[in-house]
């Protein structure tokens, strides 16, 4: 049931996982205020924000005097309180592939890419290792060849020829990889597909920070 009061969301706009949940707000069009919370703003290791997500981890959203964390889940129950079935089909099979390449995006890619991405574009000390790096950045690599290989099969979306979900949470990974300065084979349908997104207003706002 769609909420009339605006959504609260608590998180910097510049994290990864809150702009999924800002792209989907927009596509589905809630209302919603923004808190930054995180790093550089509000502490989230704090009993206040520990109340509302234990793992202390951004983004949260208030629904009246509930709280949601995990911005997958957050992007499904918008897409299913406003009734959006073509974000996220009602049909079990049909929503299960777009599942399956949302849960894909939150285990093994992002699992590829965390080692390089923290080295070379958040220049954590805790990511030096040369080696490690070489091996994030290869195995990044080889799930967006994954990746990849099933955009060449399909008719231009993840899901086949509808925007979908999957398309928002692939989308902001997509422009990651593009984003961090390593090398990168050649990917001719990760790139159709990315020029593709970028015709969306809602991906040049919140998917690429403005950046057209």
């Amino acid at each position: 049931m769609t909420s009339p009061a605006p959504l609260r969301i608590l998180g910097r706009a510049s994290s990864i996982n809150v702009r999924k949940v800002l792209w989907t707000c927009h596509e589905v069009g809630a209302r919603y205020l923004r808190e930054d919370w995180g790093s550089g703003f509000r502490a989230t290791d704090t009993p206040d924000f520990l109340a509302m997500n234990p793992n202390g981890q951004i983004p949260v959203v208030q629904v009246g005097d509930g709280f949601l964390w995990e911005s997958n889940t957050i992007c499904r129950y918008l897409a299913s309180s406003f009734g959006r079935p073509d974000l996220l089909p009602n049909d079990p099979w049909e929503r299960a592939q777009i599942e399956k390449w949302m849960d894909w995006q939150a285990t093994e890619l992002n699992g590829a890419w965390r080692y390089a991405f923290l080295a070379l574009v958040r220049d954590d000390p805790a990511c030096a290792d040369p080696d490690q790096i070489e091996a994030s950045i290869r195995d990044w690599n080889r799930e967006m060849g994954i990746l990849e290989q099933h955009l060449s099969h399909t008719a231009g979306f993840v899901g086949g020829g509808v925007f979908s979900l999957a398309d928002i949470v692939l989308g902001l990974s997509v422009n990651r990889w593009f984003m961090t300065p390593m090398e990168r084979p050649d990917y001719p349908a990760v790139t159709s597909y990315y020029d593709r997104l970028s015709q969306r207003p809602a991906f040049i706002e919140h998917g690429r920070n403005g950046v057209p």
